[in-house]
């Protein structure tokens, strides 16, 4: 009997472990899983995505002009005299006091100097705009849920640092306590111990404050509640070659790919078209039309017709507003030519801004990893002093914050360099969701 209870009870515990287990893998966001999430669960992609949808129909509206324009009408009509004339002494009815009628039309532009075709081909190079930008406010986005995502591995690392540091001045408190019971130490070293202790626990607790902010910010990215427990999983390779290529190179593939420069060239495509557009108003416009109309009328021989027109029209003069509007569109060119330059000034700028932080950041990951040694031993000899009567407690505390100062500017070091290095990443105009994948 007991032999049945003590397996059923290790039957239930080993079924809670797969279930815990399985809940703290759930929980666990790794970088590219987040990043797929932010531009799924995005407001901003949304909100883009639904002016693409604008920008589509706008499409349509000026394809239609393109396609033949098509016309129906269906009356009735009700008078009150009989229409007639009057032939000498007589009077001859000339139509039904009431009577229907109906007609059927359509006309198609032949030629009008690419004038529908170029609106037509503006109106495509709009929409491609606006898939373009689409694409950089995602980019975007995942740019800030990035940065997000190292500051939280970071303030990970600093309840680290803190915990460390917590546990090595507790063991120099009991050190302490021991010299201090056997009078080799005075009250003071003992003091010194127990407030510099209090002093690191306090910042420990605002270490743990300042994660719990930052998992509230992830929340925030991807659209959960503010107080979902979430798990993060560091980032351990670099995934760009960022420190090998040059600033040239970097500017090169910043113009190349990055949207904002894509926008202006494509809208700059879609003002000459424009422009064509506007200047075909100076130029006739040639149509088709054919018809039937039906007027119901026995006076009449038929009451039915077709009709074939070819026509051609013009507008003669219209107060100079076509060529004021052509001299609009080439303003606003010369404006975005301006602006393009301004552009591409502060891409460089920002790529050789991320640049620099980089290979700052890199310097420095190796400067303090050797810190974090050289400390760790000053604190071994410093320990090994106080124990044996001949090192002082403040020596013993300050290799305490020695080394509490090297893993801190290490870890910094290192989500400065990852952070970095995303922001390159996103001013050479790479996808970071492929980089990060």
């Amino acid at each position: 009997m007991k032999n049945k209870i003590f397996i059923t009870f290790l039957f239930w515990i080993l079924i809670f472990s797969i279930i815990s287990a399985n809940v703290a893998y759930a929980d666990m966001l790794t970088l590219s899983d987040g990043l797929r999430l932010v531009t799924e669960e995005s407001r901003l992609i949304r909100i883009s995505q639904r002016e693409e949808a604008v920008s589509e129909a706008d499409t349509l509206v000026a394809r239609s002009r393109m396609l033949p324009n098509i016309n129906a009408s269906l009356t009735q009509t009700f008078l009150a005299y009989q229409p007639g004339a009057i032939f000498g002494t007589q009077s001859v009815p000339m139509s039904e006091k009431s009577y229907h009628s109906y007609s059927l039309s359509i006309q198609q532009t032949l030629y009008d100097f690419k004038g529908d075709a170029s609106r037509y081909d503006s109106s495509r190079l709009i929409l491609e705009t606006k898939k373009i930008d689409t694409k950089r406010i995602r980019n975007l986005v995942s740019l800030d849920f990035a940065l997000i995502y190292f500051d939280l591995l970071e303030s990970e690392k600093m309840i680290l640092v803190s915990e460390k540091e917590v546990q090595r001045l507790e063991s120099h408190l009991r050190d302490a306590k021991n010299l201090y019971d056997e009078g080799v130490i005075t009250k003071n070293d003992l003091l010194q111990a127990e407030v510099r202790l209090s002093d690191t626990k306090q910042r420990l607790v605002a270490a743990k404050n300042l994660r719990a902010i930052n998992a509230s910010r992830l929340n925030s990215a991807i659209s959960r509640p503010l107080k979902t427990d979430v798990q993060v999983m560091d980032v351990e390779e670099t995934p760009s070659d960022a420190l090998k290529l040059a600033i040239e190179n970097a500017w090169e593939l910043a113009e190349g790919q990055r949207p904002e420069i894509q926008i202006v060239n494509t809208t700059l495509k879609s003002l000459d078209m424009e422009e064509v557009a506007k200047r075909s108003e100076y130029y006739p416009k040639f149509y088709l039309q054919g018809a039937y109309d039906y007027t119901e009328n026995r006076y009449q021989i038929h009451e039915g017709n077709w009709l074939l027109t070819a026509g051609m029209s013009l507008n003669l003069f219209s107060g100079g507003s076509t060529k004021a509007e052509v001299l609009k569109i080439r303003q606003q060119g010369q404006k975005l030519l301006e602006q393009r330059n301004k552009l591409l000034d502060e891409i460089g700028l920002e790529v050789e801004k991320y640049m620099l932080d980089l290979k700052t950041a890199n310097e420095r990951i190796s400067v303090t990893k050797d810190a974090v040694g050289q400390a760790e031993e000053n604190l071994r000899i410093n320990r090994v002093r106080y124990s044996e009567g001949v090192g002082t407690a403040t020596e013993v505390l300050d290799a305490v914050t020695l080394l509490t100062i090297a893993e801190t500017n290490f870890y910094k070091s290192i989500y400065d360099f990852k952070r970095a290095e995303a922001g390159f990443i996103y001013s050479i105009g790479k996808d970071l969701l492929e980089v990060y994948k």
